[in-house]
Parts: C-alpha cells; structure tokens; sequence
C-alpha cells in the first residue's frame, strides 16, 4: 500500500489516497503505522476519498485508532495532496469531513502548494454540542476542579471537542501526567482536547495542546481555532491573533459578523512509502 508522510507545521500524519489503495481496518493501520518505533510514525491515520457532496472526503484517526470528527493541520495537509499528486487542479476545494463540509482556498508556488487557508466553520460554545456536562448552558472561563488543582476554562467546539485553559507558563507544565486528567474527565462523555495557553498580548497566543486519541502533538488546528475564539470571546484578544505552537505558527480569525472562523497555515510534504500490508507488524 502506497501512502504519503505529512505534516502541518509539526502535526504529522500519514495520508492514503483511497482513489487507488483500499484500506480495510483503519483503526487497526493508523495503530500499527503511528507507532514511532515499530511503525512509520505519526500522530494517526488520514484516508482520501471520493465524496458525492464535496471534491473530496476525509477521514481521520487518532494514533490509538480511534475516530476524529476534523482536524485542522490535516485537512491543509489534504489539499496540498489533491492538488500535488494532481487529483485536482482547481486552487478553491471542498472537503467533507465527519464535521461538515470545509472550504478551503491554496496558495500554490511553482506549481506546488505551500498555504492553505480554510473555512473552519461557526466555533460552538454550547455545552451539549462540545459535549460538556455542565450545570449551565455554556463553561466559559469558570473555574472548575480537575485532578489536584483548580483551573479556569472555556469549553468550545470547533469541529472537535477542546478545553482552553489559561496557566502562567505552558512550558512548565508535566502534560504527559496533566494531559490524560483532562482527556479522561467524567465532564467530558467524548474525552476532551486540551490547549494550555499564555495570552502574549492582544494579537498573540502561545500554547500546548494534549489532543485526545494520540497525546501532545506539535500543532493542532482546531485547537488554535479555539484558541482565538476562546481568547475573543473572554475579551482577552483581538478577534484575529497569530497562535505560536511547538511546530510553528498558525493566522487564526474569527470573522464574527459571518460567525465563521477562518485559518490559514503551512502544509509540508515529508516522503512517499510503501507500507507491507501481508507482514505482521
């Protein structure tokens, strides 16, 4: 099985075009091929297929196979493919994903695309949607114990599940022992991600995220999408910020009057494999 190693400023995933290879146990693959020691190495699993509503569809597991509704560096990662490997040769696509179709617009240089800007969609702060169990309609900026301490969120999707949490240095933080407290959470029926963030100033916001499904990642989309809205709505930012990750930077903005959250980012090519699909791994 031909497959495609991607990555979205840090956030890598490996890529099947289902147009020409069949992949019947996915969750089983992005298990055995995320593996960074036995397997090719990556944070899960990303199948593109034919859609009969959009140019393209996509789907998404996490490193310990379990499904992803959408994922932000990787729907960048999606049309860099399409257009690269010449399945399209349109610069304005589609993509349907278990969260909605996505419009995205790439920037191409010489003949490759190097910037994706994407229609991330309407953020969603009410706490059936996320799902969060609350006692009110949405958990913005309320201060709730989890684990050993006590921390203030904001609980939001944006086409995934995430939980932004302000802390004084996201650096500092364990988060392989603080990550799985918050994923784990019984206030979160789906499990949750996780952003701990630093406002910088009005325009910038650093931050570490613990994506459930497959543990800290460089770089999360949806997550820096939720980021900015999170940081809007609190009155902490601008409406439009830079998002500084560990893999690099995103351009988030949140288009409040179309209600619509607009990111723009890098899409890189790593290499092209061949994975054996008869030996046992």
């Amino acid at each position: 099985m031909r497959f495609t190693k991607m990555h979205g400023i840090g956030n890598d995933y490996i890529y099947v075009n289902c147009f020409k290879e069949t992949v019947t146990d996915p969750e089983a693959l992005s298990i055995q091929m995320s593996d960074r020691h036995f397997g090719v190495g990556s944070d899960g699993l990303i199948l593109i297929k034919p859609s009969d509503k959009a140019d393209f569809c996509m789907e998404i597991y996490n490193a310990d196979g379990s499904r992803a509704k959408m994922c932000g560096n990787g729907i960048r990662c999606v049309a860099k493919y399409v257009y690269d490997y010449g399945l399209t040769d349109k610069t304005q696509i589609t993509i349907d994903t278990d969260s909605g179709i996505k419009t995205l617009d790439l920037t191409v240089e010489n003949g490759k695309v190097s910037l994706v800007r994407v229609d991330m969609g309407a953020p969603r702060f009410e706490a059936e949607l996320v799902p969060v169990i609350a006692d009110s309609a949405t958990v913005i900026n309320q201060r709730k114990r989890i684990g050993d301490s006590e921390y203030d969120i904001t609980c939001l999707s944006t086409g995934s599940a995430h939980c932004v949490v302000p802390v004084e240095d996201p650096d500092a933080l364990d988060l392989e022992k603080i990550g799985p407290v918050f994923e784990n959470h019984p206030m979160f029926p789906m499990r949750i991600n996780t952003e701990f963030i630093r406002v910088l100033d009005r325009k910038t916001v650093k931050m570490r995220v613990w994506e459930r499904g497959s543990g800290e990642t460089l770089a999360c989309g949806t997550g820096a999408s939720a980021v900015a809205a999170a940081c809007a709505i609190n009155g902490w930012t601008e409406d439009e910020v830079t998002v500084i990750l560990r893999g690099g930077k995103l351009h988030i903005f949140w288009d409040r009057e179309k209600n619509t959250i607009i990111m723009t980012g890098p899409a890189e090519t790593v290499f092209d494999g061949e994975w054996d699909t008869g030996r046992n791994h």
